[in-house]
């Protein structure tokens, strides 16, 4: 068993090319080299005129892109044909010539990228994973305090005396909350929460309690 993850990306120029290239990649006939090759369990995926090819080993991905190529050009069809593979770490399908990170540094530079990918993510569609809820004395000290996390780059909202800053994990919403405790004003209430995606806003749940 392994955990390599690699697949072939095929965006073709119409939705019905793509139905056309699935059906093909299920049904044609291979040779016994191509068979052992591609092996019996890769996946074939389609999305309008989009198609995915996954597989578990380099050999059988490298096979598959062969295949593709060979049917779009006997179809006479427009297409551009990439190889992927899948970077843990990053979370992200990169191009197959990219390596795996090898070191500390590597790996470190992956979650980087993640985690900047992540919160531009998050802060496009305003949601985060979890959230700092803060109630502070008053209005005045809230204002102060959004406005000096803002100048921080930390996500915040503001109803009011009551702040929610979002935080892309656990360990950050729990580090920033602990940070939090300490700088902010006397007697503001600290806690974190999780953003389940199924439940209304935090923001709206945490106001609401108050009336």
């Amino acid at each position: 068993m392994t955990d390599d993850e690699w697949r072939v990306e095929v965006e073709l120029d119409e939705e019905e090319h793509g139905n056309a290239l699935g059906e093909r990649m299920r049904t044609t006939d291979l040779d016994e080299e191509a068979r052992a090759r591609l092996g019996r369990h890769a996946i074939v995926t389609r999305d309008g005129p989009r198609l995915f090819v996954y597989a578990d080993r380099e050999t059988r991905a490298r096979e598959a892109e062969r295949l593709i190529r060979e049917l779009v050009a006997a179809d006479g069809v427009d297409a551009r044909v990439a190889l992927t593979r899948w970077h843990p770490i990053e979370e992200a399908w990169k191009d197959a010539s990219l390596p795996l990170p090898v070191d500390a540094d590597e790996r470190d530079a992956e979650r980087a990228r993640r985690d900047a990918a992540e919160s531009a993510e998050a802060e496009r569609e305003g949601e985060f994973d979890w959230h700092v809820r803060l109630e502070l004395p008053g209005r005045g000290e809230a204002v102060e305090l959004e406005h000096r996390l803002e100048a921080e780059g930390v996500p915040v909202s503001r109803r009011w005396r009551y702040l929610l800053a979002g935080a892309l994990t656990e360990e950050r919403a729990e580090a920033l909350a602990q940070r939090l405790r300490a700088d902010a004003p006397a007697g503001t209430e600290v806690s974190v929460e999780v953003n389940p995606s199924d439940l209304p806003s935090p923001l709206f749940v945490f106001l609401g309690a108050r009336g």
